[in-house]
């Protein structure tokens, strides 16, 4: 099996960080992480040896970077395809993809106004009526992904999308995060899935080593320095 290293960025602020190293360790499977830090600015120092595109997250195979979450998602599976990281029925496995993609390229607004700290307590700040548009879609898209599980959209048991821990869950955890530290009203469903994600051991584990973090990124912390994030 190929040597994993994940290169990451601070665990406090890098929601790209956070959804290939949670799906690493919360599938069992081994890696070295080698975690870099953001300047005032954004950027990482030390990331040219890495990454191609200056950006965290990489994951290096045997020495080989694999950049952005959902190619590196997209290797983890194939590499260990005995986690079934997707969902195994083909028209679940086809919403499953479709969200990934949806929450890789979409909600700007939410991203934006609300980036992720998972720190601070923020209730109410960042919301407007964009944000809460793009929180009304992550609302429909996870009942539209336990429709796709279970034909009914009900929670299944554990409270994750598809029955199982995979991918999906990975890529929303951060959303999982901002919706606690801004406190985001949420039906609840929303609250049971978001506190699924939180109650996984290897979120668990981020949210410590964030919490354990010291550095102040100000380009991450525009709601205690009024700079605007593009994060």
């Amino acid at each position: 099996m190929p040597r994993l290293s994940l290169v990451i960025a601070n665990k406090n602020y890098s929601s790209w960080s956070m959804r290939p190293w949670v799906l690493l360790r919360q599938s069992g499977i081994a890696f070295e992480e080698i975690q870099l830090k953001f300047t005032d600015d954004v950027k990482i120092v030390g990331i040219e040896a890495y990454s191609p595109t200056g950006k965290v997250p990489v994951l290096m195979v045997d020495g080989q970077a694999v950049w952005d979450s959902l190619a590196i998602a997209e290797t983890v599976a194939e590499l260990h395809p005995d986690k079934q990281l997707w969902p195994q029925d083909a028209k679940a496995r086809r919403v499953a993809r479709s969200a990934c993609a949806e929450m890789h390229l979409g909600f700007q607004n939410l991203r934006g106004r609300m980036p992720m700290n998972i720190r601070a307590s923020l209730p109410g700040i960042g919301m407007n009526a964009d944000v809460q548009k793009d929180v009304d879609r992550i609302v429909t898209l996870w009942r539209q992904c336990r429709a796709a599980h279970d034909g009914r959209g009900e929670a299944a048991e554990g409270g994750l999308l598809f029955g199982r821990f995979g991918i999906v869950d990975a890529f929303f955890a951060p959303v999982a995060m901002r919706f606690t530290t801004y406190a985001v009203p949420l039906p609840p469903d929303a609250n049971a899935y978001v506190a699924a994600l939180r109650a996984l051991p290897a979120v668990q584990d981020w949210i410590a080593g964030a919490r354990r973090e010291t550095e102040f990124v100000a380009g991450d912390e525009p709601n205690a320095t009024g700079l605007a994030t593009k994060k």
